[in-house]
């Protein structure tokens, strides 16, 4: 074998100049969290309009106590001025069925006096209704449960439901 020899440079290994470097890693780190927070801010207002997020609980979560109070704090449910709603409607019912309201020739005008026409389903469909009974501002709503059956009326588009507009008992 060869004796290796190794050689060591005196002066040592000079340093890049960090200063230089720092404003483009600064940049970056910007640039990430703009990303990063408007991509949650495009997918909260996606969910956040879409019906199945909002109206639609099938098979119906489990929660016994408190349903109301613990499905609208899961699902972020208020009014745009972060209010407490004063009823929502939570449709216990297959996506598959809820659809196919779209295709009934039952067509109202819409509960909210538009000159929308909603379509009501054929037949009456499980829901919980849940009544604001205490709070102003969201979080801090508490509602009371009501289990009921009725005829639900939603707007459609080309593509499907759009929104839920009320229900006739």
């Amino acid at each position: 074998m060869l004796p290796v020899r190794a050689t060591a440079n005196p002066a040592g290994v000079k340093g890049r100049d960090v200063k230089g470097i720092l404003p483009v890693m600064v940049l970056m780190v910007i640039i990430f969290l703009l990303l990063l927070f408007w991509e949650n801010e495009l997918n909260d207002n996606v969910v956040m309009t879409s019906l199945e997020h909002l109206n639609v609980d099938y098979p119906q979560n489990g929660v016994p106590l408190r349903y109301c109070n613990y499905m609208i704090l899961q699902r972020g449910i208020r009014e745009p001025d972060h209010t407490c709603k004063k009823e929502h409607v939570f449709i216990h019912e297959r996506p598959q069925k809820i659809n196919s309201i779209c295709t009934s020739p039952k067509k109202v005008p819409c509960q909210n006096h538009s000159t929308v026409l909603c379509f009501q389903s054929q037949t009456r469909l499980k829901m919980t209704v849940c009544q604001l009974i205490d709070g102003t501002r969201y979080p801090a709503c508490r509602y009371h449960i009501s289990l009921t059956t009725g005829f639900v009326l939603i707007t459609c588009d080309g593509f499907g439901p759009v929104n839920f507009q009320g229900y006739i008992e």
